[in-house]
């Protein structure tokens, strides 16, 4: 089977160049750039399967831009046991409605995702949907109560099922059952994501980098949202491989869009005891400024959702938590590139596609390169629009963004070359 992308923007991490896809059986077979001929017999192919041509100065005109699909390494799915806030199908549509391919998704289900078969019976579930590659976390305690370790010690190393551990925001509060957590990690060679809630998240932030190191795992902090965190980070990171307990000891972050892009006074606007709350809270304008520092300094490894979607009447009692599977894309490309000129689209596509990529291991994905996946993603960087979360295709319509005025649309997602997102037809300009 045959695709071919035609006459676009090219961007990675390392890429930014005009040209043209060659795909094959799911996989870039060809790279063309402009000034390169481009075989036409292609296009009459008896493979081909699709064909998007755009034209060069069409394509400029819209900003129209090829790149990676995305790599989301925090989502809460809420399935199994959650069905009024989301479930596996709806997730997965969101996902690929904003240009995600690959998601972690967190193990606070009902029942919680403790065991290895739990985790593999929702993976073949989301194989079967064949939308996304979805890693479910396996939680670090059973039932996350933090008693005892849950059935991490069943997994064989160089598995491929789970890729993170997480207990989500209950932390585990017993040091030696932390760091026997962490040795479990460290012997799967997987990344343990702290979510740093418990006790504050700047103590919680030293706490858990102190213990990984001193396992020699691999820390995660997860939405970092404090300046204080953030410069922990920074200085933690100039250590890595001194006085750890091996070479295997290492440290990455994420940072979410709404830490990007809002703070405290969004919250207070929207109801800090209801539509606002998040965890952790939106903090004060210096905090985010640090955050956005820390992202231009290379201090935050990736951008992450922490997609938790909820229904009306939970978010209005107080439920944490923000829909952002379908605005995270747009809410960085607005925040973070053009005239606030902290990252280009290349350090974009860095942060949420090729790092988090890397950060699970998977090194088939998240850049545009011959013979990597065809997870792709074709966006207008120009188009602005404004968010209805109404439209969204998640069940959860709890987005800090409704009614903003957002730039950069996607417009197709690809999965392994093929298409399973498709809104080329029918999108508003503002």
């Amino acid at each position: 089977m045959l695709v071919v992308l035609k006459n676009f923007h090219i961007v990675d991490e390392s890429t930014d160049i005009r040209g043209s896809l060659v795909i094959e059986d799911g996989i870039i077979r060809e790279i063309i750039s402009d000034g390169e001929d481009f075989p036409d017999n292609l296009l009459n192919d008896k493979n081909l399967e699709h064909c998007i041509l755009e034209g060069g100065e069409y394509a400029e005109k819209r900003g129209l831009t090829l790149l990676p699909a995305f790599v989301d390494l925090h989502a809460h799915f809420r399935d199994p046991g959650f069905p009024e806030k989301e479930t596996l199908e709806s997730a997965s549509l969101a996902a690929v409605a904003g240009g995600y391919g690959t998601v972690v998704c967190m193990a606070n289900t009902k029942p919680v995702t403790d065991t290895p078969e739990k985790v593999l019976a929702l993976k073949k579930r989301a194989d079967n949907l064949g939308l996304i590659d979805l890693y479910p976390v396996l939680s670090l305690t059973k039932n996350m109560e933090g008693k005892e370790l849950s059935g991490i010690s069943a997994l064989e190393v160089n598995q491929d099922t789970v890729r993170m551990l997480s207990e989500d925001g209950k932390d585990v509060a017993d040091d030696d059952l932390f760091l026997a957590a962490f040795a479990e990690a460290r012997r799967l060679g997987i990344p343990v994501s702290c979510h740093c809630d418990a006790g504050g998240e700047n103590a919680a932030t030293k706490r858990a980098i102190e213990l990984g190191k001193k396992m020699g795992a691999h820390v995660h902090i997860a939405h970092v949202s404090t300046k204080e965190a953030a410069n922990m980070i920074r200085e933690a990171k100039k250590t890595l491989g001194a006085n750890s307990a091996s070479s295997h000891y290492s440290l990455t972050c994420e940072a979410t869009p709404h830490h990007i892009a809002l703070t405290e006074k969004d919250a207070c606007a929207l109801g800090d005891e209801s539509w606002g709350r998040v965890n952790p809270m939106l903090r004060s304008e210096e905090d985010r400024r640090a955050v956005i520092a820390a992202i231009q300094d290379g201090t935050i490894d990736a951008i992450a959702t922490d997609h938790a979607p909820h229904s009306e009447a939970d978010k209005a009692g107080g439920a944490p938590g923000f829909t952002g599977l379908e605005t995270g894309f747009s809410v960085c490309l607005t925040c973070l590139t053009g005239n606030s000129n902290t990252v280009d689209l290349k350090g974009l596509s860095f942060l949420m596609s090729a790092n988090p990529a890397r950060i699970l291991g998977l090194n088939d994905r998240g850049r545009i390169a011959v013979g990597l996946r065809a997870d792709l993603v074709i966006a207008d960087t120009r188009l602005e629009w404004t968010v209805k979360s109404e439209s969204f295709k998640s069940r959860g319509k709890n987005s800090p963004f409704k009614g903003r005025t957002l730039r950069g649309k996607i417009l197709l997602t690809l999965h392994g070359g093929r298409v399973v997102y498709d809104e080329f037809q029918g999108v508003e300009h503002v």
